[in-house]
């Protein structure tokens, strides 16, 4: 256990956390936190922390852990799209994820309500089921979509009900395009990876309907996403806006071939930076909402 093992270590499990998806999770609890409350308090801090690392060593940490074997035969892992974790540092990953964890959701479990307390619950199943054996939610198809889809807007749904925000018919508007922006997303990241999967042995929606109606099925989720929130009238309804890119960014892999697929890895390093792009214009929207 030399200082170079420790710094081994810890640098895997940066790597492994992807901090490009950090703000991800973070942003929405922070975001649905504090607009409904207006307050910076102990929860509000220790939840975004809690979502901002913690969270996601356990979503990506497990997943590194449980796919190492499919992961050698994908040239994107290995940086920050995904980390080939050595299996020296397997124990160590999950070890490090159950300890970061643990300290920060007994906090959240105690000072939520029993309904958030589930919204927790669920949020934190959908992490482990997604990689975890004999779970593997990730190998069912659609559901794999739909339980990535839940890693991202479970978080804002804990900081609504936490703080106890009421769901009004817009509100219901905006956390479902969410939703069909992450289903979106986790199909269209799917679509590069059909054949390395594929030679893994591990199926997925991508997998299964095939590269070409995959990327149509992510179009057609990213334009109803954006078509929603057009319900909300302004200044919500601008944030429509931030589903053009998404969609416009996949509709050169309309008729991609399953043989092709990898080229639409050209497509997701766009759609990592849209992410920024997009936090950046949600959050004006919020500050000129809750001023107004």
């Amino acid at each position: 256990m030399t200082a170079l093992r420790t710094t081994t270590v810890l640098k895997s499990l940066f790597v492994s956390s992807r901090p490009l998806s950090w703000v991800n999770t973070a942003f929405p609890f922070a975001a649905a936190y504090f607009v409904t409350t207006r307050e910076i308090d102990l929860l509000l801090v220790l939840g975004t922390i809690y979502f901002l690392i913690p969270y996601n060593l356990a979503m990506y940490g497990i997943n590194d852990v449980f796919d190492y074997e499919s992961d050698l035969h994908n040239p994107r892992k290995g940086g920050l799209e995904g980390a080939l974790l050595d299996p020296r540092v397997h124990r160590a990953t999950l070890v490090a994820a159950v300890a970061t964890n643990i300290p920060f959701l007994v906090y959240l479990f105690a000072v939520g309500s029993p309904l958030s307390a589930l919204v927790l619950a669920v949020s934190v199943f959908a992490v482990i089921a997604y990689s975890a054996p004999r779970l593997r939610f990730k190998e069912r198809p659609f559901i794999d979509s739909l339980t990535s889809s839940t890693h991202f807007v479970s978080p804002a749904v804990f900081g609504l009900v936490v703080a106890g925000a009421t769901f009004s018919p817009q509100l219901l508007a905006i956390l479902v395009a969410f939703f069909l922006w992450g289903i979106a997303s986790h199909a269209f990241g799917a679509v590069q990876d059909v054949v390395a999967d594929r030679e893994g042995g591990i199926a997925s929606t991508a997998t299964v309907i095939g590269a070409r109606a995959t990327v149509r099925l992510a179009f057609v989720a990213y334009v109803l996403a954006g078509i929603l929130l057009l319900t909300l009238g302004l200044p919500g309804a601008i944030a429509s806006v931030l589903a053009v890119p998404y969609a416009l960014s996949v509709l050169p892999f309309w008729s991609i071939a399953d043989a092709d697929a990898g080229s639409a890895n050209r497509g997701w390093k766009r759609f990592l930076w849209f992410n920024f792009v997009s936090g950046f214009v949600v959050t004006m929207l919020l500050i000129v909402w809750v001023t107004v």
